[in-house]
């Protein structure tokens, strides 16, 4: 499957992205604000395709995509759909390369991803966790419509993190 916005393609990841993503999960703001994936090389990088996104593709219809520049083609980041069973709603994911943030393609990304949860899927909210120190996603999240629920600790996390959400009228 894929999609577009303004400027970007969001399209499934294949196993030839493994130096794309071994790239964008080892910078050291994905490390901080998302966490250590363990992903060391390009194997790794093919079994966290394949055991993430691949396996949600299947699974549930949508995941986690490659956001490239739909001009060049050129891969910036991800930006997705998660289905979190401790979550009250489908999560909403974004991580882009350094030389790709405040440029407000994080946002069109996750706009684009939000349409399709809601016209597509049908669901009737969203959310999205972020550490509350990554301020640059909390606006991204707000932007979106969604509003702070309240902190939680996620299994196997060692800090809070904050649940945004948005519920969808009718």
């Amino acid at each position: 499957m894929t999609f577009s916005s303004q400027r970007l393609t969001l399209s499934e990841f294949e196993l030839t992205d493994a130096g794309f993503i071994l790239e964008l999960i080892n910078d050291p703001d994905f490390i901080r604000f998302i966490g250590d994936k363990k992903v060391r090389s390009i194997a790794d990088a093919e079994e966290y395709i394949t055991s993430g996104p691949m396996k949600s593709y299947t699974e549930n219809g949508f995941g986690l995509w490659k956001v490239s520049l739909s001009q060049t083609g050129m891969p910036i980041g991800m930006c997705g759909l998660i289905r979190r069973e401790t979550l009250p709603a489908i999560d909403i994911g974004y991580a882009f390369l350094p030389a790709f943030r405040a440029q407000g393609y994080a946002f069109e990304a996750a706009f684009a991803c939000k349409e399709y949860a809601r016209l597509q899927l049908k669901v009737d909210s969203l959310c999205g966790i972020v550490n509350p120190e990554n301020h640059r996603s909390i606006k991204v999240l707000t932007q979106l419509g969604m509003h702070f629920e309240r902190s939680l600790r996620m299994q196997g996390a060692d800090h809070d993190v904050n649940l945004y959400l948005e519920r969808f009228s009718a």
